[in-house]
């Protein structure tokens, strides 16, 4: 049945292991109130964050067929490498071509998060700015891989959004970060490279999946982190000047 070739795990299962460990640990200090002015910073509450990240990551098992390209060469194995990564791929495909799904956790959740906060904070004009250098930088370390699909180091992402963010955007840069490094990841690491998808015979192209999901992931981990630190600093100063 087509859903049992779209439904798997974007990445390693170690890797997997590795994000919930980190978001485990990201709620532990929300918890401890080691992380504060994520409202303030973010637009949402903590505990929501913490639960849309666990959404994001039970998400990313799914993906919707959106698209099919017949007639092609279907390049099949189980696993490969990428920076030093293992990326999981389906492990058999019954039909020729490439399927183009969209991932629940690492697409639909951050899309629909991003609109969220666009609305709620006003920050059109610095998270366009935010998302295109995002988006140039994701295409060009965009790497398509045969038999995976475009595939960009883990960290490009919400380190690019989060250096984006504090220029354009300081006492809002949080959420510039967040939405910039989801849609950023997503339009120039996946859509501007649709093109290539028919060249390197993956069996199933999600986006938002294997290849990009995990940058965009540790971007909303990033995005809670620097909520904190920027209340931090921006109390500190408040502080000072009083």
């Amino acid at each position: 049945m087509l859903s049992s070739h779209l439904d798997y795990l974007p990445v390693s299962s170690g890797l997997y292991i590795a994000l919930m460990g980190a978001l485990l640990v990201l709620g532990v200090l929300v918890k401890i109130g080691l992380i504060r002015y994520v409202y303030t910073r973010l637009g949402i509450t903590p505990l929501s964050a913490i639960l849309l990240l666990l959404a994001s990551l039970a998400g990313s098992y799914v993906n919707l067929p959106l698209a099919h390209f017949p007639d092609e060469t279907v390049v099949v194995r189980q696993y490969v490498d990428f920076f030093g990564m293992e990326v999981v791929l389906p492990r058999e495909v019954d039909w020729p071509g490439t399927i183009i799904a969209i991932n629940i956790g690492g697409a639909v959740i951050p899309i629909l998060l991003s609109l969220y906060l666009l609305a709620v904070n006003k920050i059109w004009l610095p998270s366009i700015v935010a998302t295109a250098i995002v988006s140039a930088v994701c295409y060009m370390v965009a790497e398509p891989v045969p038999g995976a699909g475009i595939m960009i180091p883990i960290f490009i992402p919400p380190l690019f959004a989060c250096a984006a963010a504090l220029i354009v955007a300081w006492n809002k840069a949080p959420a510039v970060a967040y939405v910039s490094g989801s849609l950023g990841t997503l339009i120039g690491a996946d859509l501007f490279n649709l093109d290539e998808i028919r060249k390197i015979g993956t069996p199933v192209a999600s986006i938002g999946g294997a290849g990009t999901f995990d940058g965009i992931f540790v971007t909303g981990i990033f995005a809670v982190l620097l909520a904190s630190l920027v209340g931090a600093i921006s109390e500190r100063r408040a502080t000072e000047r009083a």
